[in-house]
């Protein structure tokens, strides 16, 4: 349960986040994934992070304080479309470098479209979550927008994929910014991750 968000920085610059001395999770997808009214939906603030109809309006890595207890982090978008080279490489070097160095990082929910059917680039940023050894779940977004029995089977079909990637498939939601769908499962999962973390630091 979130009572509390409160934003606190953002900057373009991994070494410049606040102190890691406490459980950090980050949220990350395409562009235009929805994944800023998630995070409002979560948090319950309707304008926390900013939301916009033109991708690739995250261009930082955002923290949030939840319950003045833990960190949320809103990351940039992969895959902007109308973004210069120069940007996005170095937009995605700054992505990497987070990802990778960023001790108090024990989740990361990489967030997909459950209207598309399995896009590449998704599933390279999860091989490459894999290959590196970041915590990777997966969060479906947008299931009010179709037939629950369309986005069941974009679902299944992105799942399959993944465990030609994976030895077995990652946790997943399905959720809905709109109708609060999968809401309550993702804020249970996050709590286990913040609580395993808090009682490793503590031993």
């Amino acid at each position: 349960m979130i009572k509390k968000a409160e934003f606190v920085i953002s900057n373009a610059d991994p070494g410049k986040c606040p102190n890691p001395d406490r459980a950090e999770i980050a949220f990350i997808g395409r562009s235009n994934v929805g994944k800023s009214s998630l995070i409002n939906a979560l948090t319950g603030k309707k304008d926390l992070a900013k939301t916009s109809q033109k991708p690739g309006k995250t261009q930082l890595i955002n923290h949030f304080m939840i319950n003045d207890r833990w960190y949320m982090v809103d990351l940039p978008g992969y895959g902007f479309a109308k973004v210069n080279v120069k940007v996005k490489k170095g937009w995605e070097s700054m992505i990497q470098t987070y990802l990778l160095k960023r001790e108090n990082l024990c989740g990361v929910f990489v967030l997909i479209d459950s209207r598309l059917e399995p896009q590449k680039i998704d599933l390279e940023f999860l091989l490459w979550c894999g290959t590196e050894g970041v915590p990777a779940a997966i969060v479906f977004t947008k299931s009010d927008k179709q037939s629950k029995s369309k986005t069941a089977q974009h679902v299944q079909q992105f799942l399959k994929k993944t465990e030609e990637i994976f030895e077995e498939a990652p946790d997943y939601f399905v959720t809905s910014a709109e109708t609060g769908q999968g809401s309550e499962e993702l804020l249970n999962f996050i709590d286990d991750l913040v609580k395993e973390y808090e009682s490793g630091v503590n031993n």
